[in-house]
């Protein structure tokens, strides 16, 4: 007998491949516009992140960047929900992050068990979509030389998260929103 969480997770699976194959059978000048929308989606969300995060004066604004291309998707819904999941997983892998900075970061073992810690907690509560990105956020948080405090670290981390999540759902929001008004608009004599 199945959960309804794995049956959830194969319909999902099963709607994404559904999906890769409806494009993949396009035409090439169909599949050439898709991905002029996306680039136009990703690289709109990502430079109005960086251009946010660099008024801002985060310390490193390209983070903001980098998630919202991570996040975008071809549909608003789908951007929703990795973002919900960025957001959840830099929540989860700052906190593990900053825990082992403040108690004493630096070995490899330190790492591996923060890490292991920040997968294990968002599968733990239920969130096991976020689990990679809590382990990419806590190794950002370790690995990547930064200036300032674990809690500075930790706090612009997550603050270039959500601008880049924001951007993303901003660009995708009017993507979806243009392409309605636009397919609409054609559709009508």
């Amino acid at each position: 007998m199945t959960s309804p969480q794995e049956s959830k997770r194969a319909a999902r699976a099963s709607a994404a491949d559904s999906l890769f194959a409806f494009f993949k059978s396009l035409p090439l000048g169909d599949r050439l516009i898709e991905g002029g929308v996306m680039a136009v989606q990703a690289v709109g969300s990502a430079s109005l992140a960086f251009a946010i995060g660099q008024a801002l004066h985060t310390e490193q604004a390209f983070w903001a960047a980098i998630t919202a291309i991570a996040v975008s998707q071809h549909s608003y819904i789908d951007t929703r929900n990795l973002s919900r999941d960025q957001f959840i997983g830099a929540m989860v892998g700052g906190l593990c992050g900053l825990a082992s900075a403040l108690i004493g970061g630096g070995h490899l073992a330190t790492y591996v068990a923060t890490v292991a810690a920040a997968v294990v907690i968002c599968w733990c509560v239920n969130v096991g979509s976020a689990a990679r990105l809590s382990g990419i956020t806590a190794t950002i948080m370790l690995l990547v030389p930064g200036m300032g405090s674990p809690w500075d670290k930790a706090l612009l981390r997550l603050g270039e998260v959500t601008i880049g999540t924001v951007c993303a759902l901003l660009v995708a929001g009017l993507m979806s929103w243009i392409e309605r008004r636009w397919f609409g608009q054609a559709a009508k004599p």
